[in-house]
């Protein structure tokens, strides 16, 4: 199956518009898991998405502590060579192995950098990955420039095919620019999380920085079947049970605003999931969007977001909805121009 594809910026790859996330493959057991999850269900979603012609794994270090990575390294493996998707992972959260649900610190210098990728590529069982980034900006007090060198070296040694930045803000981003250019950026965005099309997606038009937007189902809340009985059912080590977000009165907005995309998934014949997805995608800038799945029928879920094409009439309603049930914060419609 052929799926369109987008420039990730100037860095050379070609990317379908929506790749295979894998932070639940990670599994439970550390703090920011989604509970338990069977690997070989995990390798068969992986499977099913590349079946259907998704080109990109995005996965993590973090990730049940180097577990995802170790899930990821074993489907991308066992693909033949020429069906094999581009794997993207990042580094920069360091944890302590002997207290797994502790807290995660954020660490950027040019040790954690080069020490990230030796351990990422041990585990994909790799010898380069196609992206690399840095998880979350440094919250010890380090240079970024410094450790963004160590970065643009990866790059030239070909350890990284392209390297990029997650969670960081217009004046990080155009301090590493400075010190060589930024390939990709990723940022959460969905219709209950919208704050990226405000300053981010403009930034990284003009520096011809791709974007590839994480949780574009808002974790799952943007989905046809969730329910706050969903989230009362899920494990006890499943950090979605501590977000805003996820708790009310937020909750109950963010539900009311995915009622409202049933009738237009309905007009296109498609899940709820798919609308959230293509909405995410019809912003300019984005060059794709991380969707994770836990299951083969998880992907089925999704994957027309790939392809759905979301009209003038859709995209109004679409506003008129998030103003009305005040779900989220940031700009709503993508066809207006939030540069100014």
């Amino acid at each position: 199956m052929s799926l369109a594809t987008r420039p990730l910026g100037a860095s050379g790859l070609e990317i379908t518009t929506v790749g295979f996330g894998s932070w639940a493959v990670g599994g439970g057991g550390w703090s920011f898991g989604w509970g338990p999850q069977d690997d070989d269900l995990s390798i068969a979603a992986i499977g099913r998405a590349v079946e259907l012609g998704v080109n990109w794994i995005d996965t993590a270090a973090i990730y049940g502590l180097g577990h995802s990575e170790e899930v990821v390294g074993r489907a991308v493996r066992a693909l033949p060579a020429a069906a094999r998707p581009l794997v993207f992972t990042k580094c920069g959260l360091e944890w302590d192995a002997a207290d797994p649900m502790g807290a995660v610190r954020r660490v950027f210098t040019p040790h954690t950098v080069r020490h990230g990728i030796e351990g990422s590529l041990r585990r994909l069982g790799l010898e380069a990955v196609d992206l690399f980034q840095i998880h979350w900006p440094d919250d010890q007090g380090d240079p970024v420039e410094d450790a963004w060198a160590e970065m643009v070296k990866l790059r030239e040694e070909g350890k990284a095919r392209a390297i990029g930045v997650s969670n960081f803000d217009p004046d990080l981003l155009a301090r590493c620019e400075a010190v060589g250019h930024v390939d990709s950026l990723q940022p959460p965005f969905s219709l209950v999380d919208r704050e990226t099309a405000a300053e981010l997606l403009p930034w990284a038009r003009a520096h011809s920085t791709g974007v590839l937007c994480y949780s574009p189902m808002a974790s799952g809340i943007l989905t046809d079947s969730f329910s706050a009985a969903r989230v009362a059912a899920m494990a006890a080590d499943d950090w979605r049970r501590r977000p805003p977000s996820f708790n009310e009165p937020e909750l109950g907005r963010n539900l009311s605003l995915r009622d409202a995309l049933r009738p237009i998934a309905a007009r296109h014949g498609a899940t709820v999931a798919a609308v959230a997805v293509a909405w995410v995608i019809a912003w300019p800038g984005v060059t794709g969007a991380i969707v994770g799945a836990r299951s083969p029928e998880q992907v089925d879920g999704w994957i027309g977001g790939a392809s759905l094409e979301l009209t003038d009439e859709d995209l109004a309603e679409i506003a008129e909805a998030v103003r009305a049930t005040e779900a989220g914060e940031g700009p709503a419609d993508p066809r207006r121009s939030y540069s100014e």
